[in-house]
């Protein structure tokens, strides 16, 4: 574990007030630990953020790397009014 850094930051006479109300409200032991709170969730944040990236990105290479041949719009169109008559006729049946 690294040697601990003090920084100096500026926050917003907002942002101060509730880290104090959370220190008073016993949530927090002090300045540092609101943080150190903020600072875990924020890298947890980033991390989730790279694998949400990281996952969106193996979808779209696989589906650039997907052999089956292009579909065009209008077989997309077809296929979506298709579906979307199934669904109201679906729908139609149930509120009968």
């Amino acid at each position: 574990m690294q040697p601990a850094e003090k920084i100096s930051i500026t926050v917003t006479p907002e942002m101060l007030r509730l880290v104090r109300e959370s220190i008073e409200a016993g949530e927090y032991a002090s300045t540092s630990e609101v943080i150190r709170d903020a600072m875990r969730l924020w890298q947890r944040r980033r991390e989730e953020h790279a694998e949400a990236i990281k996952s969106i990105k193996a979808r779209i290479r696989r589906s650039l790397d997907d052999p089956r041949p292009d579909v065009s719009s209008e077989e997309v169109d077809a296929h979506m009014q298709e579906f979307m008559a199934r669904v109201n006729e679906e729908f139609r049946n149930v509120s009968s």
